[in-house]
């Protein structure tokens, strides 16, 4: 199944993230850190490397400086090989028609801008991930199922209630898991089963569907901004023209998952991973393989106190810290306090503040009894509930629940 050039790996990591705002101004969102050490890309590359795929591109776009040196040309996942293995795609002009080069316009038209790529490399199976989802799945067996019935395509899917799937792409199946239809982002959605952005395709059968809806949307594409295809994403036209035309089968993905792509999913599931609801990591014959950053131990002083929290490697605490997650090197100082927050890497808390419900990127320093955020009201994280913190960011007096405080902001 894994041999060399039978099946190619592909992992989208070139949205820009916006839902995140003020997080993924200077970052590719695929770059955020995820329960301290490891950072959303990590899942998606560990599990195809766990399924021993020998070859895996990454896409990029946004913000690639964020994220290349992390990715390590793909050592840290023992991608680095002299033959195959790890390949970086970013944006290209001029190899192509024009909806071909540049910034993609959707997931599926990523796919398109790739198209040649992938035919040229020859592999019979394609396997795609999305780079912002928390799972941990052996996708192996699904590969090795996907090639032996034949199929045009395979989808992951996970079942989330019908409020979250309005902004999912929801698949319909009948007997024996066959796709008969798609919704894209309903707003009112027949079911809460979900596409978690995990796909195994026939190469050749991908292929044409994306040419066939080139030729076919050339005319909408002519009004719309230049370069564009009008594919746009996999569930608007690609996964529907698939099912119509070849046999699509959708497979649960079993274990946790979750797109944390927008703040209060995000803080959402930090809290489920201190509730212990978070079974990625728990799977020691297939780790989440990460770059970790080269710190000493984390320490908790005399005066500190930790309650239901992760500390990662280099952090100091010697205040409270209750619910939280707190990055590499986060100082804590005494008697201040952070509770169901999320605090990135370098941050610092000084003596006498209080932080409550936040997510602070890199480098934020809150000031000496300063007071950002307030305990919310709601039992699930949502957006206004967040104060979100852009890194480099300094901060004093009182800021209010929902605020969004720009990457180097001075308060």
């Amino acid at each position: 199944m894994s041999r060399r050039g039978e099946v190619l790996a592909l992992v989208q990591a070139g949205g820009q993230g916006s839902r995140m705002d003020v997080l993924t101004r200077e970052r590719a969102k695929p770059a955020l850190p995820y329960g301290g050490v490891h950072r959303l890309i990590d899942f998606a590359l560990s599990g195809l490397v766990h399924a021993d795929l020998a070859d895996v591109w990454v896409s990029l776009e946004y913000q690639v400086t964020s994220i290349d040196d992390y990715l390590s040309g793909g050592r840290p996942w023992s991608l680095d090989r002299n033959r195959g293995g790890f390949r970086r795609i970013v944006p290209q002009t001029g190899t192509g028609p024009a909806t071909e080069s540049g910034f993609a316009h959707g997931n599926g038209d990523l796919l398109l801008r790739v198209a040649a790529d992938i035919e040229a490399f020859g592999a019979r199976t394609l396997v795609v991930c999305s780079a912002d989802h928390v799972f941990n799945m052996d996708l192996a067996p699904v590969i090795e199922e996907h090639v032996a019935a034949g199929r045009a395509g395979t989808v992951l899917t996970s079942e989330v209630s019908k409020k979250d799937a309005s902004d999912n792409v929801v698949v319909l199946s009948g007997r024996g898991g066959r796709v008969t239809g798609v919704e894209h982002k309903p707003s009112r959605p027949s079911s809460g089963t979900v596409a978690t952005e995990i796909f195994v395709y026939d190469t050749e059968a991908l292929l044409t569907a994306l040419h066939d809806l080139r030729r076919e949307l050339a005319g909408d594409a002519e009004d719309a901004d230049e370069g564009d295809s009008g594919i746009g994403d996999f569930g608007e036209h690609l996964l529907p023209r698939l099912v119509e035309t070849g046999e699509v089968a959708a497979v649960p993905l079993t274990g946790y998952w979750r797109d944390v792509g927008q703040p209060g999913l995000y803080l959402q599931s930090h809290r489920d991973l201190l509730r212990g609801t978070v079974d990625v990591f728990d799977h020691p014959g297939r780790p989440v393989i990460s770059h970790w950053p080269d710190r000493p131990a984390a320490r908790v002083r005399a005066s500190g106190e930790c309650r239901d929290s992760m500390l990662s490697p280099g952090a100091d605490v010697s205040g409270l810290v209750v619910g939280s997650v707190l990055g590499p090197g986060v100082v804590v100082e005494k008697g201040a306090e952070v509770h169901d927050s999320v605090l990135m890497e370098d941050c610092v808390v000084r003596a006498g503040a209080v932080v409550r419900t936040s997510v602070l990127d890199d480098r934020c320093e809150v000031a000496a009894r300063s007071r950002v955020g307030a305990e919310p009201s709601r039992r699930l994280a949502h957006d206004d509930d967040l104060v979100l913190a852009g890194r480099d960011s300094t901060i004093g007096g009182e800021v209010a629940a929902g605020a969004r405080l720009e990457p180097g902001s001075a308060l």
